[in-house]
């Protein structure tokens, strides 16, 4: 992993989404840690590694922060449409949003595999609550290694929350066992 690089994460070029009633940009998602697993369903390391190890992330984290797939198809591509990667989605009870990675005519890399610099499958990408992309990894990575990361990620601050010309930025809510605003008196008690 390379836990120290800190870069503008790139928006998603997706063609279909599976999993997710709507379609997902990373924008939208500002604010969340996201881990994208990029992959491809006739790429074993994806299938014995990548995947299941997204689906642990899904299920220790939970609500936490947001999985994605990312079906980054660079070759075979007869074989991997859209029509059998739903089928593949449901055999191995994948349940996070996965979308397709949009291709453009005469290029055999996928548009969100080169914004990213991708080097093959599966890929992983950890982008943090500002959107910036703060590990890219090629390979087999250690389950160790990316809980840690993504508890320290976790643990960082919201960025503001609203922003707008008018009222200006707004704190993230935060609890304090003290209130700082003046409470009334009641006229009576100062007799």
């Amino acid at each position: 992993m390379n836990p120290g690089a800190r870069s503008p994460a790139p928006e998603l070029a997706t063609s279909q989404w599976f999993n997710t009633n709507a379609d997902i940009t990373l924008d939208s998602l500002r604010g969340e840690v996201i881990v994208i697993e990029a992959f491809q369903m006739l790429c074993p390391g994806c299938v014995t590694h990548g995947l299941p190890q997204a689906q642990r992330v899904q299920q220790i984290f939970g609500r936490d922060l947001t999985v994605l797939g990312l079906h980054t198809v660079f070759e075979h591509h007869d074989a991997m449409t859209p029509v059998s990667l739903e089928a593949f989605l449901h055999e191995y009870r994948i349940t996070f949003p996965v979308g397709v990675d949009q291709h453009e005519p005469g290029v055999d890399t996928p548009l969100t595999m080169r914004r990213f610099q991708l080097r093959g499958t599966p890929s992983l990408i950890v982008i943090d609550r500002e959107g910036f992309v703060r590990a890219s990894t090629f390979g087999q990575h250690e389950d160790l290694d990316l809980g840690a990361l993504l508890g320290r990620l976790l643990d960082e601050p919201r960025p503001f929350a609203d922003c707008s010309p008018d009222v200006g930025c707004a704190l993230p809510s935060t609890k304090t066992a003290q209130s700082d605003a003046p409470t009334e008196t009641n006229s009576d008690d100062q007799q």
